[in-house]
């Protein structure tokens, strides 16, 4: 048996007159594993505490490769930092106001909304507003009712959003039209608040935009049927000499 593991058929093998054995399933696998481990480089095991102290440990090659490593986890941690930092629509009272939206850090957006939960376009934009908020958790989302925050505010005005940065108001929707009328879709306010800047949307054009043209297309084809109905009318009419 030429596959056996003997020491004749070694030294067959040694001067080529069997082929070489054929690896064992679990052979191969150690192989790979033992290649897996050797193409490793040790600072990939290492948090950024730690790169820091072998710093000196490594070659000019590895250094580079480090510093390159160490840009990729500080951009991956502080990702993880923002995603962990707000993430939901928050509920704030008029007395709130000043320290979680006007004095709120300096490189952070805040978007709050003031509404009464009687009308119903509130209820929507609270509900796309939350839905935001998970999408894009570096932004602070907040909500407040809007009595506890201006006394006799008119309905007509509401929903309000309001967009600050840096402690000034940066955007505002005020009313169901400006908001996006009351069958407004989360994609459209995704994008009303991305062209104020609020948010770094992944909208390639104005998802109303379809909207926007089937408007105008029906309008074109209602004037272009009053004008066929025009001229059909005016075939029919008696000729008075």
């Amino acid at each position: 048996d030429p596959n056996e593991d003997t020491e004749w058929n070694d030294t067959l093998r040694h001067f080529g007159i069997l082929p070489p054995k054929e690896k064992t399933k679990d052979e191969i696998e150690e192989m790979v594993l033992h290649l897996q481990k050797e193409a490793e480089k040790p600072y990939e095991r290492m948090n950024l505490e730690e790169l820091k102290e072998a710093e000196d440990d490594f070659d000019e090659a590895d250094r580079k490769a480090i510093e390159m490593y160490r840009q990729q986890r500080l951009k991956e941690w502080k990702c993880l930092q923002r995603m962990q930092k707000y993430g939901e629509l928050r509920e704030i009272c008029g007395e709130q106001y000043v320290k979680e939206v006007t004095n709120a850090p300096d490189d952070v957006w805040v978007i709050i909304h003031l509404y009464r939960s009687s009308i119903p376009m509130c209820l929507l934009v609270n509900e796309h507003l939350s839905l935001l908020a998970r999408k894009f958790p570096e932004v602070k989302f907040l909500k407040a009712v809007v009595n506890s925050c201006i006394q006799n505010y008119h309905d007509t005005c509401l929903p309000t959003i309001l967009v600050y940065k840096t402690g000034e108001i940066k955007g505002r929707f005020i009313g169901v039209a400006a908001c996006g009328g009351i069958y407004l879709r989360v994609e459209e306010l995704e994008w009303k608040l991305a062209e104020v800047g609020a948010i770094e949307t992944d909208l390639e054009e104005n998802p109303r935009k379809d909207i926007m043209n089937m408007m105008t297309l029906s309008v074109q084809n209602i004037s272009a049927h009053k004008a066929t109905n025009t001229q059909s009318s005016d075939v029919m009419k008696p000729h008075i000499t």
